[in-house]
């Protein structure tokens, strides 16, 4: 599964307002994934951005966290950061990517290129 996401001038996804964001993936039937992507990029602010990936077995009444790692965005040098990692997750019923898109300040607003899971 690829998400795309629509409409925007540069591509990709951009939040509406500032501060921490949640994009939760909630599947009809249990999944098993054994691969995830994501891809941000950031070529206006100069930003430490953390995000999280957790799976919930149990739609939400516990959770596992996957990864949780941070990245300096600097425009020209450091502006696309891509992770991929593989796993082996069974009954996965809701997968969270949360992003702190700015660790020191509270006005930059989160943004994510392409989510993929297999």
């Amino acid at each position: 599964m690829h998400l795309r996401f629509c409409g925007q001038e540069k591509g990709g996804w951009r939040a509406a307002e500032p501060g921490v964001q949640t994009i939760r993936l909630t599947f009809d039937e249990p999944q098993r994934l054994r691969r995830i992507s994501v891809i941000f990029e950031e070529t206006e602010t100069k930003r430490t951005q953390e995000f999280t990936l957790r799976w919930s077995p149990d739609r939400g009444r516990s959770y596992r966290e996957i990864v949780r790692q941070q990245w300096n965005f600097s425009s020209p040098d450091a502006t696309r950061e891509t992770e991929e990692y593989n796993v082996d997750l069974s009954n996965v019923t809701l997968l969270d990517l949360i992003i702190d898109p700015d660790k020191g300040s509270s006005k930059a607003r989160a943004s994510l290129l392409s989510l993929r899971v297999a």
